[in-house]
């Protein structure tokens, strides 16, 4: 029993010790994904949005990465602004990472601006593709 407790420890040391836990690159896809939204840059978008992704607006709005596209293409949503205020990786694995941001968001969606203060929990997950965001929710401050 010793020995097995012995073997499961040195196999977690080994493999937490060579893990590469890739935080510039998420953190550099994060950077991609506020950029391309501003300037709707639809190459970029493909690349750090999930196919599954599930898009969650602070007025309960929930786009897909399908509505997204669309929905600039379109002109129904335009980002002018983002300017985050804080920004932590609450966790990060060889696979999948949280991040919340403090963001202050404008832009105009079916013709009316909005300004809003937002704390955002994003949820990335590491693929083929590099990080790309498979969750994201947004709630209002203040």
């Amino acid at each position: 029993m010793k020995k097995l407790l012995f073997g499961y420890l040195v196999l977690f040391l080994f493999n937490s010790s060579f893990a590469q836990i890739d935080s510039s690159g998420l953190k550099n896809a994060m950077q991609q994904l506020d950029k391309a939204l501003l300037q709707k840059d639809e190459t970029v978008l493909k690349s750090v949005l999930h196919k599954d992704l599930g898009f969650g607006h602070s007025n309960g709005w929930i786009q897909s990465r399908a509505d997204i596209l669309n929905d600039f293409e379109s002109g129904k949503l335009t980002y002018k602004k983002f300017e985050n205020n804080s920004s932590a990786i609450v966790t990060i694995s060889k696979k999948y990472a949280t991040v919340k941001t403090n963001t202050h968001a404008e832009g105009v969606v079916n013709g009316t601006a909005f300004k809003l203060t937002l704390h955002i929990m994003q949820f990335w997950v590491k693929t083929k593709k590099g990080w790309q965001l498979i969750a994201r929710q947004s709630a209002k401050l203040g």
